[in-house]
């Protein structure tokens, strides 16, 4: 048994290293990334419920998929069957935008997973309508063995969904770890005239880097430093009407308070108190550490 798991453990290991999966994801990286969905985009992201939204919505066609299967067993039950069958289907199409617009964001051994995730879905899909076609016509038994088949094709993209979220760390907030790192307490990071007006600086205290942004009138702001997407370096970011804009795929959070006000970044980042006192010294302490 240890030897099953550990050659299936290597199986998904060895998908994110797919390198000639790369000419297609190229091209279809840019289709997503090009199609106009506005502000719509950051609510496929997850930005208004503060964490990915396809993971709610796999939830839907999953549970139809699944209740289909027992229902093809129970007699009588072929009508409620077929619902099922169709309404997983109609709720496969937001759940795969929702997931594409994610993909489109990712560092490319994810996108190589999440590629072969999409494709086992879309098969599964497949077979799920055709299944909902011949049991249109009369067809049960072929319906059955295409829900079936279905299920089975869906169940490999739901391992290699969790492989891509849980051991490439596709959707985890990065930055929920800083405050775990640090004491609840006052640290210095430099003087006031270290930090020139309007531009981005980095500064380290213990483990985690910091953003640190000096306003006019001596206003300093200070937050971590690595983007809650995929930990992307904001202070290479460029600062833009009070936020900054992480530089690897384009998060938006206002150096204020953290919060993030664009994708696909689902969570804000860690805001720090500064304290600048009498003779320029700058401190920082985040509320909660340790």
């Amino acid at each position: 048994m240890a030897s099953v798991t550990t050659g299936l453990r290597r199986a998904l290991d060895r998908v994110e290293r797919l390198e000639p999966l790369d000419v297609v994801i190229r091209p279809v990286r840019s289709v997503v990334r090009g199609v106009p969905l506005g502000r719509f985009r950051d609510v496929l992201h997850g930005l208004p419920i503060g964490h990915p939204l396809h993971p709610v919505l796999v939830q839907v066609p999953m549970g139809a998929w699944l209740s289909t299967a027992v229902l093809d067993v129970v007699p009588g039950a072929r009508r409620g069957a077929r619902v099922l069958v169709g309404v997983g289907v109609l709720t496969a199409i937001p759940a795969a935008w929702a997931g594409w617009v994610d993909w489109a964001e990712q560092h490319e051994e994810q996108m190589r997973t999440g590629l072969v995730h999409a494709v086992s879905v879309a098969v599964a899909t497949g077979c799920y309508a055709g299944s909902w076609v011949q049991r249109g016509r009369g067809h049960t038994a072929r319906g059955k063995a295409l829900g079936w088949a279905g299920l089975g094709v869906a169940a490999l993209g739901g391992l290699l969904g969790g492989h891509l979220a849980y051991r490439q760390a596709a959707g985890p907030n990065k930055a929920e770890s800083v405050p775990h790192l640090l004491e609840d307490r006052w640290y210095s990071i430099g003087r006031l005239e270290d930090f020139p007006v309007g531009e981005a600086v980095r500064r380290q205290v213990g483990e985690v880097a910091l953003l640190v942004v000096r306003q006019v009138g001596d206003v300093v702001h200070v937050l971590a430093d690595r983007c809650s997407h995929l930990s992307g370096p904001l202070s290479d970011g460029e600062l833009s009407d009070g936020c900054v804009v992480c530089p690897w795929h384009g998060s938006t959070f206002r150096v204020s308070d953290g919060v993030n006000v664009r994708g696909p970044a689902t969570a804000p980042q860690p805001s720090f108190r500064v304290d600048v006192q009498a003779d320029g010294t700058v401190r920082v302490r985040l509320p909660g550490a340790g």
